[in-house]
C-alpha cells in the first residue's frame, strides 16, 4: 500500500477486479448539480453508502454514486485529481501519512464509524497460546503496521519502545518474549494469510469481508475508547462546502445510519456519532 496507483483503470489484486473511472482527469466536483461520486472500500463503507443511497438520499435531494475500491491508495489519488468527489475508507493517522508522502490535499469532513483492528488465528484460541517463534502477519502500510503493533503491545504480546508512534515498525519492539516473527503484507491479503501464519492482525473492513466477526472471532480487539482511528468522509481541500457533501455528511451521521450500523454489524463496526 506504500505505492500509490495513479491510473484510473486499476487491476486490483483482491478478486482481480478492474475498476474503470470514466472521464480521465475530469473534475467531477465542478458539477454541483450532478451525482456525488464517492470512492469507498466495499465493506462496510460502500454498504453504508448504499444504504444511504437506497433509503435516504432521494428524500434529501441527493444523487449519490458509489465506486468500490479494494486498495487503500486509489481513493485518495482519485479524490485529489477530481475523478471522484469524495472518499470514505480511512482514518486520520492514515490520511496524515498519505498527504505527507504523496503531496495530496485531502481533508476529513465527518467521522462516521470505527472498525476495531483485531488479531485472528486459525491455529490458536488465545493470544497467549502463540508459541515461541510464531509468525504473525501485519499490515505493511505505515500507519496500520504501527496500529497493529500497538494492539499487540496493549495486550501484552510484545512491548514497544517508549515513544513509538504512528510510524512504529518491528524494529521498535523493545521486548518480544516469544520471539515472534512478523510478516508484512498488504492489508487486503491478510485474511487469506491465516492458513499460512500463526496469527494475523487484520483491519476491520477486511475481516468482515472475509466473513470474520471481529466482536466474536478476534483473539484481541481494539478498544473504541479514545480511539483515533475513526473512519470518515473526506474530500479534496476546498470542497468541504459543496452542498452535496454537506447533505451526505448529515445523512451519514443520522439516527437511521446509526441503527443500520448497529443492526448489520453487531458490534464489529461501531458508530462514532
Amino acid at each position: 500500500m506504500r505505492n500509490t496507483t495513479k491510473t484510473l483503470a486499476v487491476a486490483l489484486t483482491a478478486g482481480a477486479l478492474t475498476l474503470g473511472l470514466a472521464a480521465c482527469g475530469k473534475d467531477s466536483g465542478s458539477d454541483k448539480n450532478g451525482a456525488l461520486v464517492v470512492a469507498a472500500s466495499p465493506v462496510p463503507h460502500a454498504e453504508i453508502l448504499n444504504y444511504v443511497k437506497d433509503h435516504l438520499a432521494d428524500k434529501a435531494g441527493l444523487k449519490l454514486e458509489v465506486k468500490e475500491f479494494t486498495d487503500y491508495n486509489t481513493p485518495n489519488t482519485a479524490t485529489e485529481d477530481g475523478s471522484v468527489d469524495a472518499n470514505y475508507f480511512q482514518n486520520q493517522p492514515f490520511l496524515d501519512d498519505f498527504n505527507k508522502k504523496k503531496g495530496t490535499h485531502i481533508v476529513p469532513v465527518v467521522t462516521v464509524h470505527l472498525e476495531p483492528l483485531g488479531l485472528y488465528s486459525h491455529k490458536v484460541k488465545k493470544a497467549g497460546d502463540l508459541g515461541s517463534g510464531a509468525t504473525v502477519a501485519i499490515p505493511n502500510d505505515t500507519v496500520n503496521e504501527a496500529r497493529a503493533l500497538k494492539l499487540l503491545d496493549s495486550n501484552g504480546v510484545i512491548k514497544l519502545k517508549s515513544g513509538a508512534g504512528n510510524e512504529a515498525t518491528p524494529k521498535d519492539i523493545a521486548d518480544n518474549p516469544k520471539n515472534l516473527k512478523f510478516k508484512e503484507l498488504e492489508a487486503a491479503q491478510l485474511p487469506r494469510s491465516l492458513d499460512d501464519v500463526d496469527a494475523a492482525v487484520i483491519n476491520g473492513n477486511y475481516a468482515i469481508e472475509a466473513d470474520l466477526k471481529p466482536a466474536k472471532d478476534a483473539l484481541v480487539l481494539e478498544s473504541p475508547k479514545n480511539n483515533p482511528y475513526g473512519n470518515f468522509l473526506a474530500v479534496k481541500k476546498g470542497n468541504e462546502k459543496d452542498p452535496r457533501v454537506k447533505k451526505l455528511a448529515k445523512l451519514l451521521t443520522s439516527p437511521e445510519v446509526k441503527k443500520f450500523i448497529q443492526d448489520k454489524y453487531d458490534g464489529s463496526v461501531i458508530a462514532s456519532f
